[in-house]
């Protein structure tokens, strides 16, 4: 099993669901980054449960202790190992699911692979693992801001309801002013009461976060097999619930001629428009990233479900237990996480490799 992300900048992650804590070691760190405990915590704080009425009830502190590589408020250099131990694990939740594959779960794949699996909220598989991505991306982060690079992601689309796609229309000072993470106020309002509504079904609905990525230095990435897009492509797809990733003009492209969507120089070598997404031959151009991830309704449903027990034999599943009837607010700071994981790790790359 791999645990480990990156090239140069990197996060080993361990932990379940319901163990006793999840963690990591990140590597590769630059030394002399000024650590800033608060903002690695306000970032787990975005990611936690519990924290509005569209998501999951259960309550977790998830405070980060910092175990090594950190000496008078600044990196070394060396290893970061980290921890936040879980203190609210309800496993009895979870009792009817011991013998039970979940539809659209890795409940048959990892016990198909493995020959074991932990049935408690789904072990190593649940979207819990990702506060080791949450405490690595802040550590990211803050390497970042010593060359300029900013993150933002937000909510774009809940259901069928959805923004301007133009990032460049949003105020980003927004975005963290409702439950959804939404720039459109007015249409945080509507996502919001939709995912409520979905909640009150015992349902689970998905959406889009988009990325915008402002101040990336020109030339990461490389030209054939690690090129920056495939990378976040990687990054992204590999979150929980992830089912599509677009950067630049993305799929909508197909319907246009090349006239239309080049990206036409100007002075300095800008250009007047971005349909690439700041990303051109698999090498960041200067330009703003940004992309757009989708997600799937989670696939835990509140109501009976058929499926197969372990044996293969149909029967009927009620899940109980504390879900996130849509994984979007509680997604956007790990979009961002993983986005700046891959950003600070081929800029470290373009400091010591050439072509």
């Amino acid at each position: 099993m791999r645990n480990t992300y990156g090239n140069i900048f990197t996060l080993t992650s361990f932990g379940e669901s319901h163990g006793e804590a999840v963690g990591g070691v990140v590597d590769g760190m630059p030394a002399g980054i000024d650590i800033d405990l608060d903002f690695i915590q306000s970032e787990l704080d975005r990611r936690r449960p519990g924290q509005s009425a569209i998501t999951t009830s259960r309550k977790e502190a998830d405070k980060v202790e910092l175990l090594s590589g950190v000496f008078e408020g600044k990196s070394t250099g060396c290893p970061i190992g980290f921890v936040v131990r879980n203190t609210s694990q309800h496993s009895q939740d979870y009792e009817n699911m011991r013998n039970v594959f979940r539809p659209s779960h890795a409940d048959y794949t990892y016990t198909t692979k493995y020959g074991e699996r932990d049935h408690r909220g789904g072990g190593r598989s649940s979207a819990r693992i990702t506060i080791s991505r949450c405490v690595a991306g802040a550590l990211a982060k803050l390497a970042l801001r010593q060359i300029g690079v900013s993150i933002t992601a937000y909510t774009s689309q809940v259901g069928d309801i959805a923004i301007d796609l133009d990032y460049r229309h949003h105020d980003f000072s927004k975005i963290e002013t409702n439950a959804v993470r939404c720039p459109d106020v007015e249409a945080a309002a509507k996502m919001e009461q939709l995912i409520a509504e979905v909640k009150g079904q015992g349902d689970t609905i998905g959406g889009i976060i988009t990325c915008v990525v402002k101040g990336c230095p020109v030339g990461l990435g490389e030209p054939e097999f690690d090129k920056l897009h495939a990378a976040l492509g990687s990054a992204m797809l590999g979150i929980n619930a992830v089912k599509g990733f677009e950067y630049g003009a993305g799929f909508a492209c197909v319907n246009r001629r090349g006239s239309e969507l080049n990206d036409v120089f100007t002075e300095g070598f800008h250009t007047s428009t971005n349909n690439s997404g700041g990303i051109q031959g698999g090498i960041s151009n200067g330009e703003d990233i940004y992309f757009r991830v989708a997600f799937k309704p989670v696939a835990t449903l509140l109501m009976e479900q058929p499926t197969v027990d372990k044996d293969g034999n149909p029967t009927t599943l009620t899940a109980r237990g504390r879900h996130d009837p849509c994984v979007l607010p509680r997604a956007v700071p790990i979009v961002e996480a993983m986005a700046a994981m891959t950003i600070l790790d081929y800029y470290l790359l373009s400091k010591t490799v050439r072509m």
